[in-house]
Parts: C-alpha cells; sequence; structure tokens
C-alpha cells in the first residue's frame, strides 16, 4: 500500500495526501462509534443519559469549538473557488432531491419529506468524523485543508436547513397542526429556530471576534475555550454510536426504496458533484488544483451528521428513513472513503502495479469474507432455517460464495504458476461460483414473490438448484469451448477475453430482470397486502364489539358458578381478539378469582397452553418478518453490484481506451464480487436466538463470576429496594393499569400482563424514563421474586411475552 502511494506516473510527482494514515483513522473513529454503540445496546448508557450527553456536545463543545477556529481562520488562505463548489454542489443536491420528493411523494407527507430528505442529503458528519479523516489524510502535505471544514460546515447550517426546516414547518401547517397560525408567522418560527441554535450563534460570534480581536483569543478566555472544544472529539464520536442502538429496528420494506435513493445521493451523486463544481469554477491548472479536487470528492463522502435524526424527531416526521439511514450510511462510507482516497492515487499507478493491486485486493478480501462465510453458513445451518424457502435458496447463495472466495484464492496462486490445467481448473471453480451468486439473487426474489402470491411457493426446490448451479456452469462450459485464452493476463475477469465478457454481460442481464422485476412487484403486493390486512381488521373489531359488550352484559347478571366460567371465558375471547373487555367485567371476574376452579397455577407447563402458542405465533411472525426484510434488502444491494459488474463488460466492450473512471470501478466490482460475505454476515450471521442472547447470558454469568462479592452484593440491594419500593407504592395500581385475565385453555384462565405494556405503564408513571430504564427495571422485579414469566423460560422483555404477578 505505501508503495502504490508514492509511485508516480513520472517519478516526480508526489502524492497529496497520506494515504497510509488514512486506516489508523478510520479504525480510531469507528472503534470509539463501536464503544458507544456497544455502551448503548448493553445499557450501560441509558437513553436519558445518552441525550445529556448529545446536548453537551452540540450546546457547549461543539459552538466552542467552532468560536475557535473562526477566530483563528486565516482568510487569506483560504481558496475561495473550493468554498463556491462545496456551496453550488450542495445547494445543487438539495434542489434536486428536494424537487423530485416533491414530484414522486405522496400528497399528505410530501413537503416534510421533501424538507427532511433534502437536509439528510447535503448535512454531512464534518466535525466528529469527517475532521480526523481530512487531518490524517492532509496534516504532512496540505494542512491549510484543515480549517476548510469549520469554513463549508456552516453552509448548511446557515443556508440549507432553514429551507428545509420551512417545508416541514408548511406541512405542520397543512396538517393542521397550526393551521391557525399565518405564513408571516410559520416564517418567523423557522427564522428564531434558526437564530437560537448555538451553532449558528456562535459562528456569527467567532466571524465577529475574528476581526475585533485580530485572529487572537484573549489569555483569560482561551483555556476555558479549548478546554471545550477539546473535549469534542472522542465525545461526539461515542455520541454518534450511542445515538445508533436501536434506529434498524424502524427500518420497514416500504421505505428501503427511499433510503437506497438518499444515501446514493449522499455517498456517490454529492461527492462527483463537488468535484465536477471544482473543476468548473477552479480554473487554475497547478498543481493543487488536482489536490484540491480529491479533496472535493472525499468532503462529498462524509456520512450524514446524527442532527438530522433530531430535526426528524423534532418534527416527528420521517423517523423511519432518516435514523435508519443515518446509521447505514456511517458504516458505508468507511470503505468508500478508504477505497476512494486509495483511488485517487491511481493517476500515479504504473499498469503493472495497478494490475497487482487489483490481484491483491481480490485476494485479501477473499481470505475474509473466507470466514465469515463459513460462519454464516453453520449458523444457518444450526438455526435451522435451511429447511424452508427462501432459506432453502440463500444458503445456496451463501455455499456460491464461499466457492468464489475459495476459487479466487486458488487463482491467485494458480496465476503465478506455469502450470495451464492450474489456472484452467482455477478458472472454472471461480467463474461457475461468481456466475452462481449473481443467479441466486434473481431466484431468492422471485421465490420471495411467489411465498407472497400464493403462501406456497409453485417452483419445485429442484429446479432452482438447477437453474442456480446447472445455468451458471453451461455459461462456463461455453467460456471454456467458445473463448480464446488471453496472454499474459492475471485478471480473471479477461482470461479468455471478448467471449466471458459478452457470456458475462448475458448472465447479469438475465438475473437483473428477474430480481428487478420480482423485488418491483413484491413491493407492490406488500403494500396492497397491508392495506387489506387493515381494512379486514377494522371490519372485524366493529363486528366483534358490540356483541361482545352484549354477551358480558348479559353473563354478569349471572351470579352462579357456571356463569362465572362464562364470562372468564367470554373475557379471555374478547381479549384475544384484540378487544378490550367491559370495566365491570373485569372487576367481576377479578373478585371471583380466588374461587374460580378455572385458574392455572403459578407455572404454565402444559405444551398446549393457549398463552405459549400465541408467544410462538408471535415471536414466528416478527421473525419472518425481519427475516424477509433482510433478504429483499440482500437482493435489492446484490442487485445494484450486479448494475456495476453489468457497466463494467459494457464499458469494456465497446471502449477500447477505459479510461480512469472504469479503473475506479473495476475495483468497485472486484470488492462487490468477493466481498458479498461481509454483507450475508451482517444480515444473516448474527442470529438472534443462536447467537445474540446465549452471548449476552454468557457474558452476564462471567461478569457476575469474575466479581461475585461486588456484583452480588450491590445487584441484591438495588433489587431488593426496587421491589420494596414498587410493592409498597405501585403494584395495586400497576395490576388495575395492565393485568387482564386471559384464557390459557380450555377451561381454565390466568391473569397475565404482556412485558410490553408493563414497559409503556413504567415509563408512563415516571418510574422510568426510556425503554432501556423500564426493562432493567422489570429484571429487577423478576430478579426478586415479584413477577415471572408463565413459563419461566425467558427473562423479561420489552415484548409480547407473558408475565404474571407471583
Amino acid at each position: 500500500m505505501d508503495d502504490l502511494s508514492v509511485s508516480s506516473r513520472d517519478g516526480s510527482v508526489p502524492p497529496s495526501m497520506s494515504i497510509d494514515k488514512l486506516f489508523p483513522a478510520l479504525l480510531e473513529c469507528f472503534g470509539i462509534i463501536l464503544c458507544g454503540y456497544v455502551a448503548g445496546r448493553t445499557n450501560i448508557i441509558s437513553a436519558t443519559q445518552a441525550k445529556g450527553l448529545g446536548n453537551f456536545v452540540s450546546k457547549f463543545a461543539l459552538p466552542a469549538l467552532l468560536f475557535k477556529n473562526m477566530v483563528l481562520l486565516d482568510f487569506g488562505d483560504v481558496i475561495w473557488p473550493f468554498f463556491f463548489s462545496i456551496l453550488v454542489a450542495k445547494a445543487t443536491v438539495f434542489f434536486i432531491v428536494c424537487v423530485l420528493t416533491l414530484l414522486l411523494a405522496d400528497r399528505e407527507s410530501r413537503f416534510s419529506k421533501a424538507g427532511l430528505f433534502s437536509i439528510f442529503a447535503t448535512q454531512s458528519n464534518d466535525f466528529a468524523l469527517g475532521f480526523p479523516i481530512v487531518e490524517a489524510l492532509y496534516r504532512n502535505t496540505h494542512p491549510e485543508y484543515l480549517q476548510y471544514i469549520y469554513l463549508v460546515a456552516p453552509v448548511s447550517l446557515m443556508i440549507l436547513n432553514p429551507l428545509g426546516f420551512a417545508f416541514c414547518e408548511v406541512q405542520r401547517w397543512r396538517t393542521g397542526q397550526h393551521q391557525q397560525q399565518s405564513k408571516v408567522k410559520v416564517l418567523g418560527l423557522v427564522v428564531l429556530q434558526v437564530i437560537r441554535n448555538p451553532i449558528i450563534f456562535m459562528v456569527v460570534i467567532g466571524v465577529i471576534s475574528h476581526f475585533l480581536l485580530k485572529q487572537k483569543i484573549p489569555p483569560f478566555m482561551e483555556e476555558f475555550v479549548d478546554g471545550l472544544a477539546n473535549s469534542f472529539g472522542g465525545t461526539a464520536l461515542f455520541y454518534l454510536g450511542l445515538s445508533m442502538v436501536g434506529q434498524l429496528k424502524k427500518l420497514t420494506r416500504s421505505t428501503v426504496v427511499a433510503l437506497i435513493l438518499l444515501i446514493t445521493a449522499k455517498l456517490l451523486v454529492m461527492p462527483l458533484i463537488c468535484r465536477g463544481m471544482l473543476e468548473v469554477l477552479d480554473l487554475s491548472s497547478s498543481l493543487n488544483h488536482s489536490s484540491l479536487s480529491n479533496y472535493a470528492f472525499l468532503y462529498g463522502v462524509f456520512p450524514t451528521a446524527p442532527s438530522v435524526a433530531i430535526y426528524a424527531s423534532h418534527y416527528n416526521m420521517e423517523l423511519e428513513v432518516v435514523t435508519s439511514g443515518m446509521v447505514i450510511s456511517t458504516f458505508l462510507s468507511a470503505p468508500i472513503m478508504y477505497v476512494s482516497a486509495w483511488l485517487l492515487t491511481i493517476p500515479w499507478m504504473d499498469p503493472t502495479v495497478l494490475a497487482l493491486a487489483l490481484q491483491n485486493v481480490s485476494f485479501n478480501i477473499s481470505i475474509i469474507c473466507l470466514f465469515t462465510l463459513v460462519w454464516s453458513v453453520a449458523v444457518m445451518l444450526l438455526s435451522r432455517k435451511f429447511g424452508r424457502v427462501p432459506h432453502m435458496f440463500t444458503i445456496n447463495l451463501f455455499v456460491a460464495q464461499l466457492l468464489a472466495c475459495v476459487g479466487m484464492i486458488s487463482w491467485n496462486f494458480a496465476v503465478k504458476g506455469e502450470s495451464l490445467l492450474g489456472q484452467v481448473l482455477s478458472f472454472t471453480l471461480l467463474y461457475s461460483s461468481l456466475y452462481s451468486t449473481y443467479v441466486w439473487p434473481g431466484l431468492i426474489s422471485l421465490s420471495m414473490l411467489l411465498m407472497r402470491r400464493s403462501e406456497e411457493v409453485k417452483v419445485r426446490p429442484g429446479l432452482a438448484l438447477i437453474a442456480g448451479w446447472g445455468l451458471p456452469v453451461l455459461a462456463v462450459s461455453v467460456v471454456l469451448l467458445s473463448g480464446e485464452r488471453m496472454p499474459d493476463t492475471i485478471d480473471s475477469a479477461f482470461f479468455y477475453g471478448k467471449t466471458q465478457v459478452i457470456c458475462t454481460s448475458v448472465v447479469l442481464c438475465v438475473s437483473i430482470a428477474v430480481c428487478g422485476v420480482s423485488l418491483a412487484l413484491l413491493s407492490r403486493q406488500t403494500q396492497d397486502h397491508q392495506t387489506l390486512q387493515i381494512g379486514s381488521r377494522s371490519d372485524s373489531e366493529e363486528d366483534l364489539i358490540p356483541a361482545c359488550d352484549t354477551n358480558t352484559q348479559n353473563n354478569i347478571d349471572q351470579p352462579s358458578t357456571a356463569g362465572s366460567i362464562n364470562a372468564d371465558c367470554q373475557m379471555c375471547e374478547c381479549e384475544c381478539a384484540g378487544v378490550q373487555p367491559m370495566p365491570d367485567m373485569i372487576t367481576s371476574t377479578r373478585e371471583r378469582s380466588s374461587t374460580s376452579s378455572g385458574l392455572c397455577g403459578q407455572r404454565c407447563a402444559s405444551t398446549g397452553c393457549l398463552l405459549v402458542e400465541e408467544e410462538q405465533k408471535e415471536a414466528d411472525r416478527e421473525n419472518t418478518d425481519t427475516q424477509t426484510t433482510r433478504h429483499v434488502l440482500m437482493c435489492l444491494l446484490l442487485t445494484v453490484s450486479l448494475l456495476a459488474n453489468l457497466f463494467s463488460c459494457l464499458w469494456w466492450l465497446f471502449n477500447k481506451v477505459p479510461g480512469r473512471l472504469y479503473l475506479e470501478l473495476q475495483f468497485f466490482c472486484v470488492v462487490a464480487n468477493y466481498g458479498q460475505g461481509l454483507m450475508s454476515f451482517a444480515f444473516f450471521g448474527l442470529d438472534k436466538h443462536l447467537i445474540i442472547s446465549p452471548f449476552k447470558k454468557r457474558l452476564v454469568s462471567l461478569w457476575q463470576r469474575w466479581s461475585p462479592e461486588v456484583t452480588g452484593s450491590t445487584a441484591s440491594e438495588e433489587i431488593r429496594l426496587t421491589c420494596g419500593q414498587f410493592l409498597t407504592f405501585h403494584r395495586e395500581q400497576c395490576i388495575k393499569d395492565v393485568v387482564h385475565k386471559k384464557r390459557c385453555g380450555e377451561r381454565s384462565s390466568t391473569e397475565t400482563f404482556l412485558g410490553s405494556d408493563l414497559v409503556r405503564w413504567l415509563k408512563s408513571v415516571g418510574l422510568a424514563s426510556d425503554s432501556g430504564e423500564a426493562v432493567a427495571y422489570g429484571s429487577r422485579l423478576l430478579e426478586g421474586g415479584v413477577i415471572q414469566h408463565i413459563t419461566n423460560e425467558h427473562g423479561f422483555q420489552d415484548e409480547a411475552l407473558h408475565y404474571r404477578f407471583t
């Protein structure tokens, strides 16, 4: 890597960035982000505490950092075409996203989407994540570039964001939340919100102080400002990790398309426009122009700032897309920044060195993905999901990806030797499996479409196996029989020349067509199914409520024991149907709970318990929805990689001098082809029931074993105090509010509540400020014996699990 970064075309042109320092900087930034995520995920720091940390970062540390750098900024060294190119680029992307959203979004929410989506695509995480990257790349070569971050960041905050806020206020006004206010008052609210932002306020104060203080902070306040400013870096990255916890749960299939388009606009379109605008506005021909052009491209790759999620939460609009997009764009930006910074050194690379670099990237990423794919296949086998569709096809995709990595590793050794037979065998294994990875996403998408239509896949698995493995083998056979081997090439993509590229293009076109059409039809049918399901549920509730109330009232008037059992059963039927029973009925059944012969015992051990079956059905439904969403996302991302491969093939066929952009595309295709294992591991390698939950339990047990005295005494005292407080002051009211009698057998019932209901109740009465604290509170009640799960198989969770008071 170091040799590649300093090599040059003529041996005299030095690199404009220190590429060897980029990886440590990325590791530092994303390591701190990961620490924050783990702290929030394990509830070491609750959501309320994280909010306080976020307030410190946004209202104290960042304003102090901006004030300091605006005072010290040397405007004489600024290359203003760079500033205006970023301004025009951000305004262009803002305008494009805004106009497209207004044209394509539904009329009920198009203004809020236009405002927030435009902010999402233009506001970068300049300070927490961008500044360390720029410092690592340019500190030794162009240290003046560091101050540009503080110059271009206010472009979004002071110019573009107010326009987005205006659209959100218009949406509020149209939906009636502020319809009584005049348009002038709405505009005033937007201006006031901008002025009250401490970041903007301190930028203005810093610019004024720059001229009044002559670029020098007074000694009496210098240490104070430095203390606040220096606390920003690590704290902001840690808070970024905290803010990511639980955000991907808000992602739904209906928001996938909008999310992918926004991420594309932020991470791909924005850097290209930034660089293009600098080429247009900066007409100088110096070497500094080239480095500024590269800098503009890298600046555009910076991910979306977490403050955009705060804006969405403030307006309570488009939370699913914005929060999920913030997480995904942050983690996607790391490989994009690394690969982009490396590819920007391509003009100084020798073609032979470039071919070797391409081969080394393929080899290295294949080794990494080999381990992740072995893990993913093992998880799929141990979870026993491979026996049902679409997991039956997914495991075939994993095996094809695994064989592709093995084929690339063997090709790396075969191409260095002189054995033609070894090269042909390695090529056959490599491209048979690689073509199979192109075919299986289309088959997975098609199977999900057929499942949605008829709940049973009409395509036999044998036919899918023939298509998924037979067609790639057939295509490779055609290449081997009719292709002409290219001499002196180490690139497997062109080992058999034009015939191989044409065959690859045909396979890609077929797979893209099948996958694209299937995903489009699946998305449309999902929306129709959800609409139909909501309508049918409304109709059923209208039919059930009057009948339930009438029967309940008749049974209340009957004081016999038989009537008691009937009332219990009918109340259970009402609650199981999702209908709230009459209050008088609940009271009467509770009064009879001590004498009714149909009550369950303290632990439900029956295999036919209705509540256990209900929990299992709910868990299966949630797992099915989650797995379907993961399959859709995986197929969609794989389709994007297939498109990149198709463009690469067509570019090579129709342009004999591909140029530099083609080389960048080739690197992307290599990462996409042999890095599929990372995507598979991210979606399916961390099974909740097989990996995450046992790991958490094991970690807790190890922690308790390492510090039994301190942990045991502290935990016991905390549990005792919590249980005592709850039993004394809150138990009776909690039973009245959340406990309901439900039928658990043909003639038996029990008083239970859902874990999610108790979490909401604890937050509503102030015993917990957020869901994390509520789950911790409920866990202490369970450990103290105040509550228990109906089968004692689960700890306390914020889910549809049934618990009872002991």
